[in-house]
């Protein structure tokens, strides 16, 4: 925990992001500030029931109405491919899940509430919805299967009836006889049942998209909001449209924000595209906040059981799971692989060399479920560090003195657990200790006596966190220096709020000797950035700067070289300072703009440097809270993090990534509640019934870090995009348990705790 001064520029130093005088004025360009000439608009009508065979009358006057250019339905799109599952799982008997047929519009069955079943064009909203009330949808009810637990039931509703169940897949990991027998010799064996709440991702932008088509070069053009141009490209053209993707152009202005879910392709997309061929006009649709929590990928949904077993001295010997995750009632993008991605965190920080896992998604008559930022990690470190907790109790040991028992030793890294992950580097213990210090850990009696004397219930909480991030894998990054001296970087991550432009222009800015107004960097633009694998899983840093760095050191070396022969002078004695080479210690110089205005040819370079083995950034959080025993209402007193993200880039991004995700994970914890009715109607579908964290429900979250550099990455950095999201559920539920359960002697209490479920526990235990 060094204090290093940093310079202006470059590796560690506190720049402020470059797109935030924008943003801040109102110049943002967003999908919805972009207005095309002679454009329509689409609106997509969804089914108003969660399982129902559908026919459809009143087509005719939907599309005679006034205003109305095209109404598409199944029967108008039938050479469109479907809706694309790209992540498969493989079973215990070696084969990978079949998928469901997912249609871009429903044909004859619908089989959750919001589900797309007519697209109607027109020349304003308002006449496209007008339009919409004209189709008359006749419904022939089914029945559905809504809550988790009851998918597997026997007698439960089919999502799909031919299946026989709705059993989406299995899959195992570990050794079953070895943990049965570790666990038949245990001194002690603690076992937890665990829910994971369902999540709609609420990011401030709702989706949108502009589809244009040229008939003369026959190509389409999407400008959508995204997490990567690239990917979205070539489903949207290669897996739906049937096209080649290099017909397809995918530019994405400003995003308002994406957590995993604006990384998937969904059916207005091409549905635009298709009505913008037909019609030879620009269609443009626009997602309303209610069809958000109808339309989009949900996050999370998970019901699970965990137990451990340990020796006399609480030092664990074996781990089981049992997870059932919900698909909804088709399987997503990626849906499939997230609960499977997170299980292989499933022993966290431990030194578990024993574990039997099952895995089991289920089809229900829900919105599906896909990645939400963390993508099956939170879930992972929730159930673990909920059962630890426990554990501690049953053993008489302290939360923090059962995890020093078990954190996997220096000496042991690095190490590969019992999953198949490789922590390369960390210092586990020490983050543990640095953060009970900075709570004042040793004081929180006296601090919960206090409480106690006014009448509230005062509880702390603490969770350990690693995560696999930053997967294998590469980012190409050009670097072009322009006439004027100005540099351009063109790089195919995407940023939706993270501030890449400020993170890969300080970099630059410092090997360049320019500052960071001379750095343009071109995201979201297929046609300009040849390739790119898109943000998610805390890549875009850790994967794209160490390919920026080299570009930039590449284009540098040519510079110098080319200087050197207009200078006289060997390149050895070159420097790049305010946008001049010049000869050190001289006066000396040309600018940069001179060399590239004499070169031979345009100035740039392209790297992509490739990597093996994720990174692994991991922690401590610590929250201390209140809880009002008359209304239930829980308020957050003290948040305490000390995390190991390796090689910081910048502090203030960090800090600025780390507090988002953390108060994502509060809104999880203790408001943010998805409720369909036993009919699979959503009744959560807007703000008025689905709570947000607010500025006023957040204390100061103190953040530090201890950091050791990863070996697994070219430049020592772990990703930070989504820890925060991963320790703070756990931290913050472990804290609320220990209120009520010493305060009211409260046994359980699942997320999301609002005040009012809170309320019914303290009530129910006193009774």
């Amino acid at each position: 925990m060094n204090e290093v001064v940093p310079a202006k520029f470059g590796m560690g130093a506190p720049v402020r992001r470059q797109e935030d005088a924008a943003l801040i004025v109102g110049k943002g360009r967003y999908v919805d500030d972009i207005q095309p000439e002679g454009g329509l608009h689409g609106y997509m009508l969804r089914s108003a029931m969660a399982h129902a065979r559908i026919s459809l009358d009143g087509l005719d006057a939907a599309r005679a109405a006034p205003g109305v250019a095209l109404v598409l339905t199944a029967a108008e799109i039938g050479d469109l491919g479907p809706m694309p599952t790209k992540a498969l799982v493989t079973q215990p008997d070696g084969s990978q899940n079949d998928v469901p047929h997912h249609p871009v519009l429903a044909v004859d069955t619908v089989r959750h509430i919001g589900e797309p079943i007519a697209f109607i064009v027109a020349d304003s909203l308002n006449a496209a919805k007008s339009a919409a009330e004209l189709i008359e949808v006749d419904y022939e009810p089914l029945a559905a299967v809504v809550e988790t637990g009851d998918a597997l039931s026997p007698g439960a509703p089919l999502v799909w009836p031919e299946r026989g169940s709705n059993l989406a897949y299995t899959v195992e990991r570990g050794d079953a006889a070895a943990t049965q027998a570790a666990f038949a010799a245990a001194h002690k064996v603690t076992r937890i049942e665990i829910v994971n709440n369902r999540l709609v991702a609420n990011y401030m932008e709702p989706r949108g998209c502009i589809a244009e088509y040229d008939a003369g070069t026959e190509r389409y053009t999407l400008t959508v909001g995204t997490q990567g141009g690239h990917g979205m490209r070539d489903i949207v053209a290669r897996d739906i449209l049937g096209i080649d993707p290099a017909r397809l152009r995918v530019v994405t202005p400003d995003v308002g924000g994406g957590f995993g879910t604006k990384a998937f392709a969904y059916p207005e997309y091409p549905l635009s595209l298709v009505a913008a061929q037909r019609l030879g006009r620009p269609v443009k649709w626009i997602c309303e906040r209610t069809e958000h929590f109808l339309a989009d990928a949900h996050g999370r949904d998970n019901l699970s059981v965990a137990e451990v077993a340990m020796d006399e001295n609480g030092r664990f010997l074996a781990m089981r799971f049992e997870l059932i995750a919900a698909m909804g009632a088709y399987l997503h993008q990626y849906g499939p692989s997230i609960p499977f991605v997170g299980s292989s965190m499933a022993t966290g920080l431990y030194d578990v060399s024993t574990i039997h896992l099952t895995l089991k998604g289920v089809y229900t008559n829900t919105v599906p479920t896909d990645a939400y930022r963390g993508a099956g990690r939170p879930e992972a470190a929730y159930l673990l560090e909920r059962l630890v907790d426990k554990a501690a109790r049953e053993m008489d040991l302290s939360p923090a003195e059962i995890r020093r028992r078990n954190f996997i030793a220096p000496e042991q890294l690095p190490y590969t657990t019992v999953t198949g992950r490789m922590y390369d580097t960390g210092a586990f213990a020490e983050h543990l200790e640095l953060a009970l210090q900075a709570v004042d850990w040793d004081g929180f009696e006296a601090r919960r006596a206090a409480s106690a004397a006014k009448g509230r219930y005062r509880g702390i909480g603490l969770a350990t966190y690693v995560e696999a991030c930053a997967f294998p894998g590469s980012e190409e990054a050009t670097v072009e220096l322009g006439t004027d001296g100005s540099l351009t970087l063109l790089i195919g991550t995407q940023t939706n709020g993270q501030g890449h432009a400020t993170a890969y222009g300080q970099i630059m800015a410092e090997q360049f000797g320019v500052d960071l107004n001379r750095i343009t960097t071109v995201q979201g633009d297929t046609d300009r950035v040849r390739r790119g694998g898109g943000t998610g899983g805390s890549r875009s840093i850790p994967i794209g700067l160490p390919s920026v760095l080299e570009a930039s050191r590449s284009l540098v070396k040519k510079i110098k070289e080319l200087a050197a022969d207009r200078l006289e002078a060997g390149v050895e004695d070159l420097e790049l300072v305010g946008g001049n080479v010049q000869v050190v210690g001289t006066d000396r110089a040309v600018t940069l703009a001179e060399i590239a205005a004499d070169a031979p040819e345009p100035l740039s370079a392209r790297e992509a440097v490739k990597q093996a083995e994720a990174t692994y950034p991991n922690g401590t959080h610590i929250c201390e809270l209140e809880v009002d025993p008359e209304t239930g209402e829980t308020t957050l007193l003290d948040y305490v993090i000390v995390d190991d993200f390796g090689v910081v880039v910048n502090p203030l991004l960090l800090t600025g990534q780390v507090h988002g995700g953390v108060v994502q994970a509060i809104g999880q914890a203790l408001m943010e509640r998805t409720v369909f009715d036993a009919d699979g109607q959503l009744v959560t579908a807007s703000f008025l019934d689905y709570r947000m964290p607010r500025a006023g429900d957040l204390p100061d979250i103190r953040f530090a870090t201890h950091n050791v550099p990863s070996t697994t990455n070219a430049l020592g950095i772990k990703g930070a995009g989504e820890a925060g999201t991963i320790g703070a559920c756990p931290a913050v539920m472990n804290a609320l348990d220990n209120a009520l359960r010493h305060g009211a002697g409260v046994e359980r209490i699942d997320m999301p705790a609002t005040p009012d479920r809170v309320w019914e526990a303290i009530r129910a235990a006193s009774a």
